[in-house]
């Protein structure tokens, strides 16, 4: 018995220290390479003044809110000051229980309308629409029954006016120039129905008519320990994969899409808990069997400022939400796994999320359980553990460390002196707590778990910096 636990150990161990070399091997080649990409953007984008253009393409953003009185008049605010001169706001309180349509009724001074609705996608029964004007730009506001955060989306998609739509959460900022920017591989090809942006943390920044004038990093470690994790998660995926058309996952926070795309595939399903991953999924699934010539991009100078879970409690219950919508997208669009049907590169990002995003937690714990074992068993020379666990945490440290800096260069932020030794705090404590307690969270994410349709995920809302 005693041979064989040796033996299980072994191979363990063997598959564990294959898995992280080809783990950390593409988180050094995709930061770099990112850091490179945005490196060489910035460069072209000071030098070619390719943002002025004499033809805009018509956009509508669209804003889903549940209970989002707290931010939602200063989101809305930000989007009226875009630098952009041909778009739409379409918000859609989805049931709001708090004053979300009242605040935005009396700000903006909307005026309600009996203008039907014939839309293509079915949703759930919409009570009430308003409208009105501000800055030359009009605002529709739809008041409908509750149906969760897809079906606000589809009613919104339903009512929109113009080919492209943008969908953004209800505690995002945008900055001034986002739409220029996320239009423009659209503009660059054709064939591209879908672009991603980049996503931020607001609560590090202080924003007057789409500027940042002000980048602090916060003391609360929770915030600031997701700073350096997005940047890391933005820099070390979506870049890379972008130049392969793999791209399977748009941010719900900040995302563009042609609406035609959109209607053809049923719009955003209401019977998942991640409907933005589900919906570019299903999207190249369709142009895969319609064998459609298509791109989804990504553009990290298009630039969304979202509101993170302030408290553990909320992270954990976002994660747990992400965790189990990404396991409902991978279950549902099997084909993409197939080289042959989906493509190298889509198989390869499919893969990708597969091991290293959704079965990781439980390879995680399968290694901790084995140095358990092979402790009991007298295999484990800690010595070597130590140094190795260090080696791998420095390692990673310095990967996120570069991921921020690069970031926040391509920015042209300047930092105070106080918030690089912050962000290095932040980073130590990312890489050597918070990534094991979300290891937790997912593993256990589907303790309790039930399929069920389309939900808002709430978390705490704390007042916008934006004046």
């Amino acid at each position: 018995m005693e041979i064989f636990l040796e033996n299980v150990v072994e191979k363990i161990s063997l598959f564990f220290v294959v898995y992280m070399i080809i783990y950390t091997t593409y988180l050094f080649i995709t930061v770099f390479y990112g850091a490179i990409q945005l490196h060489t953007q910035d460069r072209m984008i000071r030098y070619n003044n390719e943002l002025k253009h004499e033809y805009y393409i018509p956009i509508s953003v669209l804003v889903p809110a549940y209970n989002e009185e707290v931010t939602i008049v200063d989101s809305i605010r930000s989007l009226l000051n875009l630098q952009y001169k041909l778009y739409e706001l379409v918000i859609v309180d989805d049931g709001s229980k708090d004053a979300t349509s009242k605040v935005l009724i009396e700000y903006f001074h909307l005026i309600r309308t009996r203008k039907p609705i014939h839309g293509r996608i079915p949703t759930a029964k919409v009570k009430e629409v308003y409208e009105g004007q501000m800055k030359n730009i009009k605002i529709t506001l739809v008041i409908k029954e509750n149906g969760g955060k897809g079906d606000a989306l589809n009613a919104g998609v339903n009512i929109s006016r113009y080919p492209y739509v943008v969908a953004i959460d209800a505690d995002s900022l945008l900055q001034g120039d986002s739409l220029e920017r996320i239009i423009q591989p659209v503009m660059r090809d054709e064939r591209i129905i879908a672009v991603g942006g980049m996503i931020r943390i607001s609560q590090t920044v202080h924003m007057e008519k789409g500027k940042v004038i002000d980048y602090r990093l916060p003391w609360n470690p929770i915030v600031g320990m997701q700073v350096v994790e997005y940047d890391r998660s933005f820099l070390a995926s979506r870049i890379l994969l972008d130049q392969f058309n793999a791209n399977l996952i748009i941010s719900g926070a900040f995302g563009l899409f042609r609406k035609d795309v959109l209607m053809a595939v049923g719009g955003y399903s209401i019977d998942t808990l991640g409907e933005d991953m589900e919906l570019v999924m299903k999207i190249n699934a369709y142009c895969i069997n319609n064998q459609r010539q298509c791109r989804i991009a990504y553009e990290p100078k298009a630039i969304c400022w979202s509101q993170s879970p302030s408290s553990l409690k909320d992270v954990m219950k976002q994660r747990k939400r992400w965790y189990l919508g990404l396991y409902q997208s991978l279950s549902k669009y099997k084909e993409l796994a197939n080289p042959f049907k989906a493509g190298f590169s889509r198989s390869f990002s499919y893969y990708y999320y597969l091991f290293f995003e959704l079965w990781s937690p439980y390879i995680e714990v399968l290694g901790i359980l084995n140095i358990i074992l092979a402790w009991q068993l007298n295999l484990l020379f800690v010595p070597f553990m130590i140094r190795l666990l260090l080696i791998y945490t420095g390692y990673n440290i310095l990967l996120s460390m570069t991921a921020f800096l690069q970031r926040v260069y391509s920015q042209g932020i300047k930092l105070h002196g106080s918030d690089i030794l912050k962000a290095l705090l932040m980073v130590t404590l990312e890489t050597a707590l918070y990534r094991y307690m979300l290891s937790f969270v997912r593993a256990t994410a589907f303790i309790g778990y039930k399929k069920k349709k389309n939900v808002w995920g709430e978390i705490q809302r704390k007042k916008q910096n934006y004046t």
